[in-house]
């Protein structure tokens, strides 16, 4: 069972300031003291506090560019020093976490690979015990959210209470419009457990071209995320690591300026009484879904107890894909969601083959 946790609220870590969204911007890497210094400067330029950069690079395949090390630390700490920016990078290890204190980095965030780890989120933990350093967590890399509450819950039980999470997607073997799958209600299932939580999302991973970025950012915003980590490069093009999902400053100001920030609430009359009406109805139809959800599962079991009875198998193949067909028909003719639908009765099979399996082993 997840645990509670105490968390120090977005607005008290002093990183931002209003309007939302909050934005932490940079180059996928610091790749040369010039490099990093002109992106830095041009992000202030645009009113940007919080710039970010990879200083140690987990790559798949070795040989590639796996960051340029604590030397891109004094950069960072230069740009800090020159432009008044906060700084923050990732960090994979003990080794990492003693090296960003010992530069004064503001804020460190956990990678989808190392969140999968939860001993080197130990390790990181441990070594960040102490500080006052504030801590994103990306999301893992499959979606598993308890691994996610996991790894807050090992920084949180360490003291660490200026905790937030980054939502950058998931990994998928499936053809897709983005990099990584969004997955959003994974997301949402979080933000609705621990609202006091920091909710940041990675459009650029996401997404892995900029092309993709500005729907990705206004769905986040839709939700109700706090703010982005949007990958910033002064010359893209040239960039050593992810080139197509990072903007130009200029580019990242434009995409910020078309995005439409929600209220997370309001106290406007009408809109009380409109939503309220609106609930109350969703309320009822919830009602009858369960009602109609029961009886569809009692008829299961009944035909479960008939196969019993006659030594037959609890699944045919061909009568499931009759029903999928069918079902995804009538989605197309209300306007529903395929993959949607599919995925609804995908889960009310399973639970149905589960039930009948147990009359079976009686």
């Amino acid at each position: 069972m997840a645990a509670k946790l105490d968390i120090t609220p977005l607005s008290e870590w002093g990183f931002f300031t209003l309007p939302k969204p909050c934005v932490i911007a940079g180059p996928c890497s610091a790749e040369t003291e010039e490099q990093l210094m002109e992106t830095a400067r041009q992000l202030h330029e645009r009113g940007i506090h919080v710039l970010r950069a990879g200083i140690w690079k987990p790559r798949t395949h070795p040989g590639c560019f796996e960051g340029i090390g604590s030397e891109g630390l004094k950069w960072m700490q230069k740009a800090k020093k020159e432009y008044g920016l906060r700084i923050c990078t990732e960090v994979a290890s003990e080794k990492h976490v003693y090296e960003c204190i010992k530069h004064g980095i503001d804020m460190v965030w956990i990678g989808a690979r190392t969140t999968t780890n939860p001993f080197l989120v130990q390790e990181i933990a441990e070594a960040l015990r102490d500080t006052d350093i504030p801590v994103l967590v990306k999301n893992p890399a499959n979606p598993d959210i308890d691994l996610w509450i996991g790894a807050l819950e090992r920084l949180n039980r360490e003291g660490i209470k200026k905790l937030g999470i980054i939502h950058r997607g998931f990994s998928s073997f499936e053809e897709k419009r983005y990099r990584n799958s969004p997955h959003w209600e994974v997301a949402v299932e979080l933000k609705s457990r621990y609202p006091e939580l920091a909710f940041f999302c990675d459009p650029s991973h996401m997404a892995g071209c900029k092309e993709y970025i500005p729907e990705l950012s206004q769905k986040a915003m839709n939700i109700g995320f706090d703010g982005l980590m949007v990958e910033s490069h002064n010359n893209p093009a040239c960039a050593l690591s992810d080139a197509k999902q990072q903007y130009t400053p200029k580019e990242l100001l434009d995409m910020l300026y078309s995005l439409t920030v929600r209220n997370p609430d309001s106290d406007d009359i009408k809109f009380q009484e409109s939503i309220e009406q609106l609930r109350t109805r969703i309320d009822s139809i919830d009602e009858e879904l369960i009602r109609t959800l029961s009886a569809r599962m009692m008829i299961s079991r009944k035909i479960g107890q008939i196969k019993k009875e006659s030594n037959v198998a609890i699944v045919q193949t061909s009568r499931w894909e009759s029903i999928l067909e069918k079902v995804l028909t009538s989605a197309d003719i209300y306007g529903l969601d395929r993959s949607f639908i599919s995925s609804v009765f995908n889960s009310i099979h399973d639970a149905s083959v589960q039930e009948q399996n147990k009359i079976l082993s009686e």
